[in-house]
């Protein structure tokens, strides 16, 4: 598997755990991430906020 792989499970696996006002964010978030040149930089911000 490569690094995208891996980034996406993760993000997926975050998605899943979300209600519904969360998911909504959580999907524009993927999107900013799939149009993104920094996709570490935005998981690092996504991960960061599930950890508060």
């Amino acid at each position: 598997m490569n690094n995208n792989n891996l980034d996406m499970a993760k993000l997926m696996s975050m998605l899943s755990k979300m209600d519904k006002k969360d998911l909504e964010e959580g999907i524009a978030k993927a999107n900013q991430i799939l149009k993104s040149n920094s996709k570490e930089d935005i998981l690092k911000h996504i991960n960061n906020n599930n950890n508060k």
